[in-house]
């Protein structure tokens, strides 16, 4: 019986320590030593190359790592190289062998599993460690208290019922509905289906459209959850770079892929883009829905950042989808999650009635509906001056956010290079030459937890980045961000080792 779950190709294991490479080549301090390197034995590098990798959760714990001999072909170094970092992983706990089943990945005794996604950290960690590894923000009370009061006044008739509406109830289709026909979108409540979260969202389209070993075309960077799902899902991902700085999406980049790859269908974030902060133009929304309807190809937008508009007076774009009236062309996913509180799990899903039809008939097989209290929730928020209220609450606290963080990095880290977004809720950062994924592993250690950039990108890019979200204000966001100048420092000096354990700090 083996005791590995997955495995990871010599190939694909060369390309993911190749990104980490990388930032040594252009000039950056503090990364894993290139392999031959006269600052460490090339041994000591593959190793401490793969445990970044396994305590990123880029490579999965218990997954079998290449035979000796395919990786030495593949990194273009001697067997002996590999066998050493083999043996030395072995002794530090993250690697299990077997004669005949191989070697696969592992954690140390003690220590917590790392995760390939961004979930939050459990409340009782709140004492040593700052998060900043999750986007997501408390309840704007006392909006969450008095919906649900409202949601208890509304569920008798429901309770009566056996509960489940996989398209969901018909009073919220119609409330999301009447949102978008308010935002210059005409839309019918056959045209949206209720979802689990915008993850659940996501999840059934991709069930329905894009198969494994189908392409499917992301932003690159993306939102790290979703990419995950998509690779999961057996999906081939194709990414495509975003414009330089907060410039939105870069369209001829868009066509050539959209040419040239085919992909099946095409992830996208539009509003307040998810790392980088970045809003698409109008005119970009019309170029890109017009390309991907001539390629045939399937444009799923996302828009949970799109009620955090920060800037006062802002005008906004419409909505991706208002540029195919047809409906043949977009997919909208929506969510409360960012505008009002992750804790309802509430999404939903605009596109024709036909495809509204084939998804809930395919949630059978999924988890046929969402809960009916939250749905009711969220319905008297958005029929109510509720939901608006609150948006606004969400959009003060968050712009306060926004500038204390972005001022406490200033200081601390004048080194860090970023632009400054007018909405959403992340800062994406590039990290000074350093490698973004040292950072988080020092900075978990000193008690702030970041995500690294390359969980935001395919095959790890973007390891000179870290996304911070704005969800800390005031003495936390100086905390964090005087943590993770320490953590920039024991990066730049080599010493992550000898990190003390994190502080107990009390907001």
């Amino acid at each position: 019986m083996s005791h590995w779950t997955s495995s990871v190709g010599a190939q694909k294991l060369a390309r993911l320590l190749g990104s980490q490479r990388d930032r040594e080549a252009q000039g950056g301090r503090g990364t894993v030593t290139p392999l031959g390197s006269r600052r460490a034995p090339a041994y000591r590098s593959l190793a401490d190359g793969i445990r970044l990798l396994v305590l990123e959760g880029r490579v999965p714990v218990a997954a079998r790592l290449p035979a000796e001999r395919e990786l030495a072909a593949a990194l273009s170094v001697s067997r002996t190289t590999v066998a050493a970092a083999y043996e030395a992983l072995r002794g530090e706990g993250f690697l299990e062998s077997r004669r005949g089943a191989g070697s696969w990945t592992a954690v140390p005794a003690g220590n917590p599993l790392p995760t390939r996604a961004l979930d939050p950290l459990p409340p009782e960690a709140a004492g040593s460690v700052i998060d900043l590894g999750c986007a997501a923000l408390p309840a704007p009370e006392p909006w969450l208290g008095r919906a649900v009061q409202g949601a208890l006044e509304e569920l008798p008739p429901y309770a009566a019922t056996h509960g489940d509406y996989p398209a969901g109830l018909p009073a919220l289709r119609q409330a999301v509905a009447d949102r978008y026909t308010a935002r210059g979108v005409p839309t019918m409540p056959e045209q949206i289906m209720i979802t689990t979260g915008a993850m659940g969202a996501v999840a059934a389209i991709c069930r329905l459209f894009a198969g494994r070993g189908e392409r499917v075309a992301v932003d690159s960077p993306s939102y790290a959850n979703v990419l995950q799902l998509m690779r999961e899902a057996g999906a081939r991902l194709v990414p495509v770079a975003m414009g330089d700085g907060l410039a939105g999406w870069d369209l001829p980049a868009w066509r050539q892929v959209l040419r040239d790859a085919a992909p099946r269908m095409a992830y996208v974030i539009g509003d307040f883009h998810n790392p980088t902060g970045a809003l698409a133009t109008e005119e970009q929304r019309r170029q890109l829905v017009e390309a991907a309807r001539a390629a045939g190809t399937l444009l799923v937008a996302d828009e949970t950042m799109a009620d955090l508009c920060l800037e006062p007076g802002l005008e906004l774009p419409r909505p991706v989808c208002a540029f195919d009236p047809a409906g043949s062309a977009v997919i909208t996913v929506g969510s409360a999650s960012k505008s009002f509180w992750a804790g309802l799990r509430i999404g939903w899903v605009r596109a024709a009635p036909d495809v509204i039809r084939s998804l809930v008939a395919a949630r059978a097989y999924a988890d046929l509906g969402t809960p009916v209290l939250e749905q009711l929730a969220v319905t008297w928020l958005m029929t109510t001056e509720g939901w608006d209220a609150a948006v606004g609450i969400r959009r003060t606290t968050t712009r306060e956010s926004r500038d204390s963080l972005v001022a406490a990095v200033r200081r601390h880290l004048p080194d860090w290079e970023f632009t400054v977004p007018r909405g959403g809720l992340t800062l994406w950062v590039r990290t000074g030459g350093l490698s973004g994924s040292r950072i988080a592993e020092a900075g978990e250690r000193l008690g702030v937890r970041v995500p690294s950039g390359p969980r935001f990108g395919v095959d790890g890019a973007f390891e000179g980045y870290v996304r911070l979200p704005f969800t800390v204000t005031g003495a936390v966001a100086e905390e964090a961000a005087s943590r993770l100048a320490e953590a920039s420092r024991l990066v730049a000096s080599g010493a992550t080792a000898a990190v003390e354990a994190p502080r107990t700090f009390v907001a």
